[in-house]
């Protein structure tokens, strides 16, 4: 059991994938920072409840998560001038989700070219993604019946994305055995 305490600031960080009828993925993401009490910021008086922050991104991408369009949203922050720079979000259209994904976001929008809170949302913006991606997968291309088909698989773009699915670990083996790598697979693990 912790110690009395006093609660100072709430944040919630929302992110929500949609597949569109045109086939398109669709990322919601929002977040929110709640003061639990009064508090006089500098260009405004926030009551208890309020939020302090409270900004919204959609991403619109494509299979291959490429962005297609980005609607950003300040609906409240701590000066009226946050929601000035927005649209400088658009900058981030055709933008794919991969490796190396936050660095070119924050080199397109980072610092003085946009906005803190908003950048920042894009790391699980992009998680939330990959995950819409997987689901689609387990979906239409389910793991199970292509590891029972017997044929070669190719490289699980799980492959070291952490401890769990490295190489030589115990999840690849049952994931992506060796004796069922496609050739072309086998090769770039070689590399």
């Amino acid at each position: 059991m912790s110690q009395p305490r006093t609660l100072l600031h709430t944040r919630h960080v929302t992110c929500t994938a949609y597949l569109r009828d045109d086939g398109l993925l669709e990322v919601e993401g929002e977040m929110r920072d709640i003061t639990p009490e009064n508090t006089d910021l500098l260009f405004r008086a926030a009551h208890a409840g309020d939020d302090i922050h409270h900004m919204q991104i959609t991403l619109t991408l494509d299979r291959d998560l490429v962005i297609q369009h980005v609607q950003a949203r300040t609906l409240a922050g701590p000066t009226p001038y946050c929601q000035e720079i927005a649209s400088a979000y658009q900058a981030l259209e055709q933008l794919r989700i991969g490796p190396g994904f936050l660095p070119k976001v924050k080199a397109k929008v980072g610092g003085i070219h946009g906005c803190t809170h908003l950048t920042e949302m894009f790391g699980p913006m992009a998680t939330t993604a990959y995950q819409a991606n997987f689901a689609l997968a387990r979906k239409y291309n389910p793991l199970r019946e292509r590891l029972a088909s017997g044929r070669p698989l190719p490289r699980s773009p799980l492959v070291d994305t952490c401890h769990t699915y490295r190489l030589d670990g115990e999840a690849i083996k049952v994931l992506w055995p060796e004796d069922r790598r496609e050739p072309a697979s086998a090769d770039i693990e070689q590399r």
